[in-house]
């Protein structure tokens, strides 16, 4: 099934998202890899596809897992969370119409 991890960042993120991207990406690759990864992207903090300095509010991931329990796993052992860049992550149950 899929599930939505949507997280919210902390204020002036951005330091912390710029150190702790490669190990982010790393898992996110590792979900392509495997063909379970659907979209996965950041919020621009501002209305704009390259926000600079402005930074990004938060993120988007959806992909395929068992169970809850197992993308609320995942979502629990992102580098951004460890490193301090989220504030909150909420996982839930996604079904794609489109």
């Amino acid at each position: 099934m899929l599930y939505a991890v949507i997280s919210q960042d902390v204020e002036n993120s951005l330091a912390g998202r710029q150190a702790a991207r490669p190990a982010h990406l790393e898992r996110l690759q590792a979900l392509r890899n495997e063909g379970r990864l659907v979209i996965a992207g950041p919020h621009p903090a501002i209305d704009n596809n390259d926000p600079g300095n402005a930074g990004f509010s938060g993120s988007l991931v959806v992909a395929e897992f068992d169970n809850l329990e197992s993308a609320q796993s995942w979502a629990d052992s992102d580098p951004y969370l460890k490193a301090g860049v989220y504030q909150s992550v909420t996982v839930k149950p996604f079904k794609q119409v489109f």
